[in-house]
């Protein structure tokens, strides 16, 4: 770790302080914000919802080149520093579907590493409700597949404590720390002995919730990280608003020292809220996957949301839209760009979000401090 970068950003799990600005203790200016001291940092992070890489998108793409599920996507997620999703699926060529489930997922890892791989994916969410749909033999596969093709993860373990566990990786510089839970399938969750998900219910009052989150967060702490994630995959599919709970939930998790919120599940986007100058991203939407189209809700729409960090501070949001087409994330066109817009106006205006129009899509100032 660069140290004197970190005099510049701070650790973000510190403290929280002022808008935009991370959490560093050290001189403030009259807004409350640290004055920077040192280098520029300069760094675009990268998230997306579900990305589901089973049943037709496997059969596509297993024979064909590992960018295939980028589409044309591909040079703009290359562009990041990092990027950051929901993997909804389990990567082996194991296991049996798990009894009593409609759904089951996984993909062929010949191709959907190299295809992770090809899209420079630096994490990948696995508390979520489809990770072991084919067993603990394939849910082990999949973590062995991700950490040997240099993929950090986080949300699921071979226990209860590794499930708790933050996935640290260095992007551009800054060290990023995802911790991760689901509040979906219970039936997954792991325990002090058994493989699973960091499940909670993600209820700030549940006291079973509060020592989970409590002890996730001390070990994200003890990683002295620049950057803190919390990936949560939570609430019912084709819901378009966030319950009270996840929003108490969320800013809960910003008030000790979470810096961005990252939801999924959902099917569909979401608003967006920024709070304490944190970005809360209720539910990205799904990126890629093969499900079938709800015409009144577009869940094959949604955006890549890309984050800037500039001289130790959040500065934006930039949301690109993005539609998914033969199981491939492709530039959203016009009228579905145009739809995008509307719906995240709409949806974040409860919020009293600012958007602010960007080319063919939106964003959202968070630069609240002075320099």
């Amino acid at each position: 770790m660069n140290h004197t970068r970190r005099a510049v950003i701070g650790s973000a799990a510190a403290s929280v302080t002022a808008a935009g600005c991370l959490g560093v203790v050290g001189p403030s200016n009259d807004r409350g914000c640290p004055v920077t001291v040192s280098e520029d940092v300069d760094v675009r992070l990268g998230f997306v919802g579900d990305v589901m890489l089973g049943r037709d998108v496997d059969e596509r793409w297993r024979d064909g080149p590992p960018t295939g599920i980028w589409g044309a996507m591909l040079d703009r997620v290359r562009s990041l520093d990092g990027l950051f999703l929901n993997l909804e699926c389990c990567l082996s060529a194991r296991g049996s579907p798990r009894p009593g489930r409609t759904y089951h997922f996984r993909a062929d890892p010949g191709w959907a590493m190299p295809a992770l791989r090809a899209g420079d994916v630096t994490g990948a969410s696995l508390g979520n409700n489809h990770v072991l749909d084919f067993g603990p033999c394939a849910f082990s596969d999949t973590l062995e597949h991700l950490s040997s093709g240099g993929v950090t993860h986080a949300g699921a373990g071979p226990d209860l404590d590794t499930a708790l566990e933050p996935g640290v990786v260095e992007v551009g510089g800054l060290d990023v720390a995802v911790v991760a839970f689901t509040d979906r399938s219970p039936s997954y969750g792991a325990s002090a002995d058994a493989p699973g998900t960091a499940f909670v219910r993600m209820d700030p009052g549940n006291p079973r919730t509060r020592r989970l989150v409590d002890r996730a967060l001390r070990q994200t702490r003890a990683a002295d990280p620049d950057l803190v994630v919390a990936s949560l995959h939570w609430g019912p599919n084709w819901e378009t608003r966030p319950a009270r709970s996840q929003r108490r939930f969320a800013r809960g998790l910003v008030d000790r020292g979470v810096d961005v919120v990252h939801g999924h599940s959902a099917h569909v986007i979401q608003g967006v809220e920024v709070y304490r100058g944190r970005p809360i991203l209720y539910d990205c939407g799904d990126f890629v996957d093969d499900y079938a189209v709800k015409p009144d809700l577009h869940n094959d729409r949604s955006f890549l949301f890309e984050l800037a960090v500039e001289d130790g501070v959040l500065t934006a949001l930039r949301l690109v839209p993005v539609e998914i087409e033969r199981e491939a994330a492709n530039r959203a066109g016009e009228e579905a760009s145009r739809w995008l817009r509307r719906q995240m106006r709409t949806l974040s205006a409860e919020f009293g979000t600012a958007l602010e129009r960007a080319g063919d899509g939106l964003r959202v100032p968070l630069d609240g401090c002075e320099r």
